[in-house]
C-alpha cells in the first residue's frame, strides 16, 4: 500500500503539472481572467471542486453553498462585516413576546428569475419540501426547532398541517418554534432557508426527487441576485446578473464564474498570473511568501469550523473505545499546526471550534499524551503494537490533507509503533465511500457559519444524515434535542451542551484537530469581500475597481 500511495503521488503530480501548463500558456496570451473581469465586471472565483448538486435542499457542501448563495435568497441574508442579520425577501419581521413565533412581511418586489412573484406560499412549499422524509435531505434536522418538524421528518406523523409553518396572507409567513431558538434567524439565512420553485422543481419530476434536471443551467429558477448561466462539468458554473432580483440596482457584479480547482497548488498558479480573483484555498507551502509580499493578497481568519478524523466505531480495531482514545492521545496538534499547517490553525481537542462562541467553552478532555495512550492501547491487547491488525486512513485529494495524514500516520508510528494505511479519494467518490460508512478512519471537517454549539452537536445525534460515525447516545440525544433547546436561561443552555460534548469527546467518535483559519488570496481590486468567522460571501456587496492593478508576486 506504501507503494501505491507512492505512484498516487506521482501520477497526480504529473497530471497536474499537465494541465497548469495548458493553463498557464493560454492564459499568457491576452488579456488575464481578472484584467478583463475588473473592467467588465465578471468575478473569477476559486470554488474547490466540482459542485454535488445545486438543489439548496440536497447539498450539504461548502464549495455548493458558495454558488448557492448568488442564485437564491432566504428569508434573511448575513452582513459579511458584521454577521448581523439584514433583511433579505422578508423586509422586516417580528417575534412573539414568548419568542416563540416569528412573523415574517415579505417584499411585495421579490421575484424568481423569470420574472413570476415570489410570496409567502413559496416558502410553505419549500420548508415542507425540506422536511419531508423522501426528500432525505442530510440536514433536516437543523429545522428542528420548528413545531412538528423532527416528527413529520422522521415518518411519525404525515400530517403536513402539523408543521409550524404558516401562510397569513401572500406577503406574510409565520415559523411557530417548539421553543426560543436564539440562532434560528442565523441559520435561515444560509442554504437552509432558500426557497426553491415549485412550478420548475415539478415540471421536471416529483417535488422529493433528489436529482433531477431542473438544477440545469436553462431549467434553474432561483430567486437570488443572479441565475444560472452555464455549468460546464468540471470545469466552471457561471452566473449572471438577475434583472428580477428584487434589489438587482444595488448588485455590482454582471457575472460571477466559479471555477472547479480541486487541486489548491493549481488554483495558487492561477491567481498568481491573473486567473482567479479570489481563491477558496492557499496551499500550505505558498503561504510564508505570500506573508512576505508588499501589500500581500493573503487573507487568514478564525472561523466556525473544525477539521477532525471521522472514525467508523462499528469496524475493528476502532469498535474499541481504548483504541479510539489511545490514537486520539498520541496526536500532537501543536506540532501540526506549527510545522505542517503554517500556523493557520487553532489546535484544539474539542468538536465546537475554541473561544468563538461567546459565554461557552469546549471541553478539555483528548489532549497530547502518548504515555497514557501506549498504556490505553497495550489494555486494548496491542502492547507496543503487537499483534496491531491495521488501520485504512482515508482522505479526499488534496496536497494540504496529504500532508496532515502523512505527519499523523509518523505520529502513530513513532508513538504507539503501529502502520497505518493512507487511502485517498476524489471528492464525490470519497463522500460517497463516508456516506456508505465504507471506512475504519476518514478526514471531514464541519463548518457552522453560525456561533452556536448546537450547530456541531445536532449533526451527530442518533437519527442524524451527517452522522457516519455509528456514534449513538440517549443521554447526548436528549440533551441537544430536547434539554438544551427548551433551556431559558442562555447560561442552562450553554451548561447542557457542554455535558453534551463531553460525552461525545469521552466516546471518542472522531479526533479533534483544529479550529480552521480560512485562507484565500484576494486581487486588489475586489471590494466588499472582508474575512470573517463565518467564511460566507455577500455577492450584493461585492464590486471590481477596473482602475486596480492584477497582482503580481514580487
Amino acid at each position: 500500500m506504501q507503494g501505491a500511495s507512492v505512484a498516487w503521488i506521482q501520477t497526480v503530480s504529473g497530471f497536474f503539472s499537465l494541465v497548469l501548463l495548458a493553463a498557464l500558456s493560454g492564459c499568457m496570451q491576452g488579456e488575464s481572467n481578472v484584467a478583463a473581469g475588473n473592467r467588465e465586471g465578471v468575478l473569477h472565483i476559486g470554488n474547490g471542486t466540482e459542485p454535488q448538486s445545486l438543489d439548496p435542499h440536497v447539498m450539504t457542501s461548502v464549495q455548493d453553498a458558495f454558488i448557492a448563495r448568488t442564485l437564491f435568497e432566504g428569508l434573511v441574508t448575513q452582513n459579511p462585516y458584521t454577521q448581523a442579520i439584514e433583511p433579505g425577501v422578508a423586509q422586516r419581521w417580528t417575534f412573539s413576546e414568548d419568542r416563540k413565533t416569528i412573523t415574517f412581511y415579505l417584499r411585495k418586489n421579490a421575484r424568481w428569475s423569470n420574472g413570476e412573484p415570489l410570496d409567502a406560499r413559496d416558502f410553505l412549499y419549500s420548508f415542507r419540501r425540506m422536511l419531508s422524509p423522501a426528500l432525505a435531505n442530510e440536514v433536516a434536522y437543523l429545522l428542528y426547532p420548528i413545531i412538528g418538524a423532527e416528527a413529520f421528518n422522521r415518518g411519525q406523523n404525515t400530517n403536513v398541517e402539523s408543521l409550524g409553518l404558516r401562510v397569513i396572507d401572500n406577503y406574510t409567513f409565520e415559523i411557530k418554534l417548539k421553543n426560543p431558538t436564539p440562532y434560528l434567524l442565523e441559520l435561515l439565512s444560509g442554504y437552509q432557508g432558500h426557497p426553491v420553485p415549485r412550478a420548475t422543481v415539478e415540471a421536471f419530476g416529483k417535488m422529493t426527487d433528489r436529482y433531477s434536471e431542473w438544477t440545469r443551467a436553462g431549467n434553474l429558477v432561483g430567486n437570488g441576485p443572479f441565475t444560472l448561466k452555464r455549468w460546464r462539468m468540471q470545469r466552471e458554473v457561471t452566473v449572471a446578473k438577475n434583472p428580477h432580483y428584487w434589489d438587482a440596482d444595488k448588485i455590482a457584479l454582471n457575472s460571477v464564474v466559479f471555477h472547479a480547482i480541486e487541486s489548491p497548488l493549481l488554483e495558487e498558479k492561477m491567481f498568481r498570473v491573473g486567473q482567479l480573483h479570489y481563491t477558496t484555498s492557499v496551499p500550505l507551502s505558498k503561504i510564508e511568501g505570500y506573508r512576505a509580499q508588499p501589500n500581500s493578497p493573503y487573507q487568514q481568519n478564525p472561523m466556525m469550523g473544525t477539521y477532525y478524523y471521522m472514525f467508523n466505531i462499528d469496524r475493528p480495531p476502532v469498535d474499541d473505545l481504548r483504541v479510539r482514545k489511545a490514537l486520539a492521545m498520541s496526536v500532537n496538534r501543536q506540532q501540526i499546526i506549527d510545522k505542517i499547517l503554517e500556523g493557520t490553525g487553532i489546535p484544539s481537542p474539542a468538536l465546537v471550534p475554541m473561544n468563538l462562541v461567546p459565554g461557552y467553552q469546549p471541553p478539555d478532555l483528548l489532549t497530547y499524551n502518548p504515555e497514557a495512550a501506549r498504556r490505553l492501547l497495550a489494555e486494548a491487547g496491542y502492547p507496543n503494537g503487537e499483534g496491531w491488525p491495521g488501520v485504512e486512513l482515508m482522505f479526499n485529494t488534496s496536497e494540504d490533507h496529504r500532508k496532515v495524514a502523512v505527519a499523523v500516520q509518523q505520529m502513530w508510528k513513532k508513538e504507539l509503533n503501529i502502520q497505518v494505511t493512507l487511502v485517498n479519494q476524489e471528492w464525490k467518490v470519497y463522500l460517497d465511500t463516508m456516506t456508505l460508512k465504507n471506512f475504519q478512519l476518514g478526514r471531514m471537517g464541519w463548518i457552522a457559519g453560525i456561533l452556536d454549539p448546537a450547530m456541531f452537536l445536532d449533526g451527530f445525534t442518533s437519527d442524524s444524515g451527517t452522522n457516519r460515525t455509528g456514534f449513538s447516545n440517549r443521554r447526548f440525544d436528549e440533551l441537544v434535542l430536547k434539554q438544551a433547546p427548551a433551556a431559558v436561561d442562555p447560561a442552562e443552555r450553554m451548561a447542557l451542551l457542554r455535558e453534551a460534548e463531553s460525552i461525545f469527546i469521552e466516546e471518542v467518535p472522531l479526533i479533534p484537530f483544529y479550529t480552521y483559519n480560512s485562507k484565500h488570496l484576494v486581487q486588489p481590486s475586489v471590494k466588499g469581500a472582508p474575512a470573517n468567522v463565518a467564511d460566507r460571501l455577500n455577492y450584493t456587496y461585492i464590486s471590481l475597481d477596473p482602475t486596480a492593478e492584477v497582482f503580481r508576486f514580487e
